[in-house]
């Protein structure tokens, strides 16, 4: 009787070591094939897309959209990306009026509700960055700004209050009690830095990316009531994009971890 019971033993462990191994080998095998690394064709490790994508964008996103355009281009043989950077506001007004465009990435949630409103954008839009404002100063600051106070007295350029960094410099202001008359009002933030730029003013609100970016040429006065001033940038693709996968793609490329650290590195926070 014990032989018998040694002999089913030993039967047991072998049968039992036999299905180890085969289960093993399947374990391998299953491992092997799903393991594959996302599509090299996608920024969004998603479905390959290819073909034109137009993007209407801030013009405070001019550098950086820029190239990560390119990367994006890279990382989707086949696409072309395709740039309209400008004020918020016209930019929004131009989508509503049927202008052809796949995404829309705005420097306000304000200009961007112009978009929802209209049922013009697929989705509810995402904060991808904000962005705060800094006093743009020739090289040198020769008028020695040191505040919000010092605008008084001195030629300003600052952008229309429609656009978001028109909007923003007011609300600073108000909140430093300081009243300034700009000598002229900008559609775009790039063209209030251009007056300072060229001589044409001795100091201009803009955002801190703008001056980080344009640091060859002009040098930047933080100032406290920034704070109370800072601007979100909220991004959506269109409901009547031409390219609605590609749209789909540049959104998700814009939200990724290689984008945003390019973003930060720019001068724009995280959300």
């Amino acid at each position: 009787m014990s032989t018998v019971r040694r002999r089913t033993a030993v039967s047991a462990v072998a049968a039992l070591a036999l299905a180890a191994g085969l289960t093993a080998c399947g374990s391998s095998g299953s491992s092997s094939s799903t393991a594959a690394a996302p599509s090299a064709g996608s920024a969004s490790g998603g479905a390959k897309v290819s073909g034109a994508v137009t993007v209407f964008a801030a013009a405070s996103l001019k550098e950086t959209f820029t190239a990560l355009g390119k990367k994006f281009e890279a990382a989707n043989p086949g696409t072309e990306v395709t740039f309209n950077f400008g004020g918020s506001s016209a930019l929004a007004q131009s989508i509503v009026s049927g202008a052809p465009a796949d995404v829309f990435a705005a420097a306000s949630p304000a200009t961007m509700k112009t978009v929802t409103d209209a049922k013009a954008a697929a989705g509810a839009p995402k904060v991808f960055v904000r962005n705060t404002l800094e006093i743009a100063v020739p090289k040198g600051n020769p008028k020695h700004v040191a505040g919000l106070k010092d605008l008084t007295g001195i030629k300003v350029a600052l952008c229309a209050k429609e656009v978001p960094c028109g909007a923003a410099a007011l609300k600073a202001l108000q909140a430093a009690g300081v009243n300034v008359t700009p000598v002229t009002q900008e559609q775009d933030v790039k063209g209030a830095l251009t007056k300072v730029e060229l001589g044409e003013v001795d100091a201009s609100l803009v955002y801190r990316t703008d001056v980080k970016a344009d640091a060859a040429k002009i040098d930047g006065v933080d100032f406290p009531e920034a704070a109370k001033a800072v601007n979100d940038y909220p991004i959506a693709a269109l409901a009547k994009a031409p390219n609605a996968a590609a749209a789909a793609a540049f959104v998700a490329y814009i939200e990724s971890a290689e984008a945003q650290q390019a973003l930060t590195a720019a001068g724009f926070q995280a959300p």
